[in-house]
């Protein structure tokens, strides 16, 4: 389990001027994280506008995606689909390419019951041999798993962890009591902090896409209980994300990429363009801090 704990770049997809995916771009990203010491990285998930991709498209991010890190980095696929069959489809092709991992967030829309809800998790996992990491994101998906519907998750070995995006830190600390062998991923970055002091193993988060190394030195300055200083770092960061929050923060994020030099583009419609006075601002506001 120790290759599942640690920093995770919530991996975006950028696009070119022809808004096709640019690969070398990609590429240039996951090589830059790797240098930085990430763990590993977390792909297809809601910072790679995964829903605003075609199928096609979101099976040859997860090919780029291995044929680069390779066995480098701990690879987890999120497959997550509103419908249990495209889902399957993903999750075979993740554990074809050598994925170690496939996460899924909770079907959606429609207002699915729990059992109709656990009956998908436990489809999919049962058609293939990675392990299952849930992705609990109730702001996005409208779905809340308690921690006892949690829990009939977890109980079951196929079901290796949890991608925590929400501020429920008394439920992340729940699932770790009674789990305390399972992985528990925070998932908001501005609260990185709170979630490793309520048991977090590590983190899934968007913003690590640029400044992997301020999460990787945060998780080791708490190890260390040197708190005044992971206090002050999570501080540094939370500026950072309060200006990405007022542009928009994907959109800010590739701004901040394109700043360093790595092809991101824009965000794929309906999203919209950063104007550029407001880019400019944006920028001279956040690349200081970095």
């Amino acid at each position: 389990m120790e290759k599942f704990k640690g920093i995770f770049p919530a991996l975006l997809t950028p696009f070119d001027s022809d808004n096709r995916i640019n690969n070398k771009a990609l590429e240039e990203l996951i090589e830059l994280n790797i240098k930085k010491g990430v763990t590993g990285f977390y792909v297809a998930g809601s910072t790679a506008e995964v829903f605003l991709l075609s199928g096609e498209e979101r099976k040859e991010l997860y090919k780029t995606v291995k044929s680069i890190a390779g066995d480098r980095a701990t690879l987890i696929a999120h497959v997550g689909a509103i419908g249990t069959d495209l889902t399957i489809e993903y999750a075979k092709l993740a554990e074809k390419l050598g994925y170690d991992a496939i996460s899924s967030v909770a079907p959606f829309y429609y207002k699915f019951s729990f059992e109709e809800i656990k009956q998908y998790y436990f489809d999919v996992v049962g058609t293939v041999s990675l392990p299952m990491i849930i992705y609990n994101f109730p702001g996005f998906s409208g779905v809340n798993l308690s921690c006892a519907q949690m829990g009939e998750f977890l109980s079951d070995d196929r079901f290796i962890g949890v991608k925590h995006t929400s501020n429920d830190y008394f439920a992340l600390s729940q699932y770790k009591m009674a789990f305390p062998d399972k992985v528990i991923y925070n998932g908001f970055d501005e609260m990185m902090l709170a979630g490793l002091s309520m048991g977090a193993d590590g983190g899934i988060g968007s913003t690590y896409n640029f400044m992997a190394e301020k999460f990787i030195k945060l998780v080791e300055l708490f190890k260390a209980n040197k708190m005044e200083e992971a206090d002050a770092l999570q501080k540094n960061i939370n500026k950072i994300i309060v200006a990405l929050c007022d542009v928009g923060v994907m959109a800010g994020e590739k701004a901040v990429l394109c700043e360093m030099g790595l092809d991101f583009g824009i965000c794929r419609k309906p999203f919209g363009e950063i104007s550029a006075d407001k880019k400019k601002a944006f920028l001279d506001t956040v690349m200081p801090l970095l």
